[in-house]
């Protein structure tokens, strides 16, 4: 007179699937807090000039950024202080804007090459002989859409 008796069917029971939904969203929203957006180290001085008639750049993924300008203090002991390029994250020579610009299309989907922006970030105080100098290379790769960087504010300050 036994009050246990064994289970017939040796079967496992069904995993319990009611917290997957938590660890899902934990898992989620670890990601999007420890994922850092980045964004280009400055390595020039980039104050930008005023103007008064400012419109923003709708789809900034399509935008190339070249900026110029005289280096920051930290690279001025090793760059001098002569205006210069930046590509991306380093110093570049207006010669290698071409490769550069091969690049970032070469980057992006086919279909989306003809609505690439270059957007110039020029020093108000940088020479405007570089930057005839890279709008002539961005003639040669045939990159036509340019857009200027500016702050919105009144134009005699400049």
């Amino acid at each position: 007179m036994s009050k246990f008796t064994k289970k017939k069917g040796g079967e496992l029971p069904a995993v319990n699937t009611a917290s997957l939904p938590d660890i899902v969203f934990m898992l989620l929203f670890f990601f999007m807090v420890a994922t850092v957006m980045r964004d280009d180290t400055l390595m020039i001085e980039n104050k930008l000039p005023n103007a008064d008639q400012v419109e923003k750049l709708e789809k900034k993924d399509l935008v190339m950024y070249i900026y110029a300008g005289k280096p920051s203090q930290n690279y001025k002991t090793k760059y001098g202080t002569e205006a210069r390029i930046q590509l991306n994250d380093k110093f570049a020579e207006v010669g290698e804007i071409a490769a550069f610009i091969s690049a970032e299309r070469a980057s992006k989907r086919e279909e989306l090459v003809p609505f690439l922006t270059t957007s110039l970030k020029v020093d108000k105080e940088a020479n405007m002989g570089l930057v005839g100098d890279i709008k002539q290379e961005l003639r040669k790769v045939n990159a036509l859409k340019i857009s200027y960087a500016a702050i919105k504010g009144d134009v005699s300050k400049n």
